[in-house]
């Protein structure tokens, strides 16, 4: 990361600048699988014009994160943007206004921003980079990143493409913590789907991978979140699953994808105010993936009975992943509680086209009046359809 440029025409505001990014570079340095230069290395290009493919050749690495600060009265403006650093192509940018009323804060705010949307902005690069090699020359790192696209495509077909993927990479690194927790992640999508021939040999598989995978990287947030998503979801101690997704989040505080599963454990708790706040506070981290809280938020306003509220959520979060399986469950069940049968008949006969399971056991609902007013919307639904 190239030192913040000050802009605001004044020499003494240096300070604010360097400031911030150093705050940067520590809240990225927290993402274990980022390599992060050190300020020592990266403030060597204090002052100069430099060209960002330089800086790639002589520090050794593949993306370059600069920016600016304007400081002016009581407000300050920050802007950052992520380069690509072989091809010199802008892959992210952002700007963020604050007050200086409060200076560290404003500081902790926006590092934690620039961390947490970075991180799957450079994800989704390295995916586009392993996509372009050859297929001969694929290593455990390329076949998990092949597999990452399928893993949330949330169609039976890519789930089992990304798990043919992931076998592979886990072939070749039995030690591979991330191919073995994502590998369990596909497999929970298997059951929860329906789409799972043998329900109990897939449930195993799943527990065995998520363990492995703790054993072999367990200070790995990512490891550890879907490792907790895994367990929590097939039975295992809620409480303690929600502890692993809590040290998950120590080790890495802007790890947005972690306060998404850490919403979607605390509302299979029961928990269904504090999964809204943690669906929120992963949409805050990383803005562009904001839709992904649609179908978490969703289900913890069907739990509160707000069913306008949730079908609101769920209609959004169904235009954009039609084949879910589980959106159409929630949306089917609020229909038919809101008295909307024709609605609710409507939506068993999609989930008829994508699973065999329209009514689950829902076992991952910890809360039994959760549970059953799930179950009951969509028997009402079910019953009307046949």
């Amino acid at each position: 990361m190239l030192p913040f440029a000050n802009l605001s025409g004044d020499p003494e505001q240096e300070y604010f600048a360097d400031g911030m990014a150093e705050e940067i570079i520590t809240a990225l340095s927290r993402i274990r699988w980022l390599f992060v230069i050190a300020r020592n290395s990266s403030f060597m290009y204090k002052g100069q014009a430099v060209d960002v493919k330089q800086v790639g050749r002589e520090l050794g690495v593949r993306y370059v994160l600069e920016g600016s600060v304007r400081k002016a009265g009581g407000r300050v403006r920050i802007t950052a943007q992520l380069i690509d650093a072989t091809t010199d192509a802008h892959l992210w940018a952002e700007r963020f206004d604050g007050s200086l009323e409060d200076v560290f804060e404003l500081q902790d705010k926006v590092a934690s921003s620039v961390a947490g949307v970075i991180e799957p902005a450079l994800q989704a690069a390295e995916i586009r980079r392993s996509r372009e090699r050859p297929t001969s020359d694929l290593t455990a790192y390329d076949l998990y990143l092949r597999a990452l696209p399928y893993t949330y495509a949330w169609e039976r077909e890519s789930t089992l493409t990304a798990l043919g993927l992931l076998r592979q990479a886990i072939e070749r690194d039995l030690s591979y913590g991330p191919a073995l927790s994502i590998a369990a992640f596909c497999h929970c999508q298997l059951d929860l789907n329906g789409w799972a021939e043998d329900r109990e040999a897939n449930r195993r598989e799943a527990v065995e991978l998520a363990q492995q995978a703790i054993r072999m990287a367990a200070r790995d947030p990512g490891v550890l979140a879907f490792a907790a998503s895994v367990l929590g979801y097939f039975g295992e101690d809620i409480d303690a699953m929600m502890a692993l997704v809590d040290r998950a989040l120590a080790l890495n505080p802007s790890f947005e994808l972690g306060w998404h599963i850490s919403g979607w454990l605390r509302l299979w708790a029961g928990q269904t105010d504090l999964a809204i706040k943690h669906f929120e506070t992963s949409a805050r981290l990383n803005p562009r993936g904001d839709a992904r809280k649609l179908p978490g938020i969703g289900q913890a306003h069907f739990f509160n009975r707000r069913f306008g509220d949730a079908l609101e959520n769920l209609l959004m979060a169904h235009h954009d992943l039609p084949t879910s399986v589980m959106i159409c469950r929630f949306l089917a069940s609020s229909y038919a509680h809101m008295g909307r049968l024709d609605e609710a008949r409507e939506m068993v006969q999609r989930l008829r086209a994508i699973t065999s399971v329209v009514v689950p056991n829902a076992a991952q609902y910890r809360n039994p009046e959760h549970r059953e007013l799930l179950l009951s919307g969509l028997r009402m639904a079910a019953g009307e359809a046949t």
